[in-house]
């Protein structure tokens, strides 16, 4: 029997970084050798603690310092943080490239959430009317979400041309029709007592549909943590998305 992988939780105070300790600890294959945050040293602690993986949980302003610290210490960094730009995911890639590793950006460890975009992409393809309603809790400090970006992309490349528009539109209030992704329509609602909700509603000739999902507690994320902790030295170089372990 092959020993438990060493895994060291950074961001460890958040909810999310709370969240994957439970997980880690639960599991019979990993082992939690280390918890940090911030201001901890992360880079001697990943290599006092002999961590194998890093799931890193921190403000996205400073989540591509932290991986390439991660990769630099010789650990594979499992990022759980949005906004990742395409330069930021570049470097990140060169990073675990460079240093013949692997590492993962999973912007949401949610199974159903991923499912939910799949669908989206497919629906495209028949419905290329589309705006997207992403809700958050008001503790999320950046709009729109990175799973609501990402639906864009992916509705976006599925339709391949937005419709065009019947008239022209005057907002009389600046963003009253919401921010624009890849030419998709987002609106972004952050309110107390939500969590992570989105919708995606496509419209047709006398038809609407609408592909929903809720995640009604951070449970929702357990099993896509576990996933890509347990994947993540097996795939080559840098994996982004939960669906590609799918």
């Amino acid at each position: 029997m092959s020993e438990p992988l060493r895994v060291l939780v950074n961001g460890a105070h958040g909810r999310m970084g709370l969240l994957a300790v439970s997980v880690v600890e639960a599991a019979p294959d990993l082992v939690l050798c280390g918890r940090t945050d911030l201001g901890d040293d992360l880079p001697n602690s990943v290599r006092d603690s002999g961590a194998e993986v890093v799931i890193d949980f921190t403000h996205h302003s400073v989540a591509l310092d932290c991986f390439r610290a991660i990769v630099a210490a010789g650990a594979r960094p499992v990022s759980g943080t949005s906004g990742f730009s395409e330069s930021d995911v570049e470097e990140a890639r060169q990073a675990v490239s460079d240093a013949g590793s692997s590492g993962m950006i999973i912007p949401n460890f949610c199974v159903g959430a991923v499912l939910m975009m799949k669908f989206a992409a497919e629906a495209a393809k028949s419905f290329p009317h589309v705006e997207i309603v992403e809700m958050h809790h008001d503790r999320k400090g950046d709009a729109p979400s990175g799973t609501a970006e990402r639906t864009a992309e992916m509705v976006a490349a599925a339709r391949r041309e937005a419709p065009t528009a019947k008239v022209e539109e005057v907002e009389r209030v600046p963003g009253a029709r919401g921010g624009r992704v890849c030419g998709v329509p987002v609106h972004s609602l952050r309110l107390p007592g939500a969590l992570a909700h989105q919708e995606v509603v496509f419209s047709g000739p006398g038809e609407i549909l609408t592909i929903r999902h809720d995640s009604l507690s951070r449970e929702s994320f357990r099993p896509g943590i576990l996933l890509a902790l347990r994947r993540v030295t097996e795939l080559p170089g840098l994996t982004c998305g939960l669906d590609c372990l799918l």
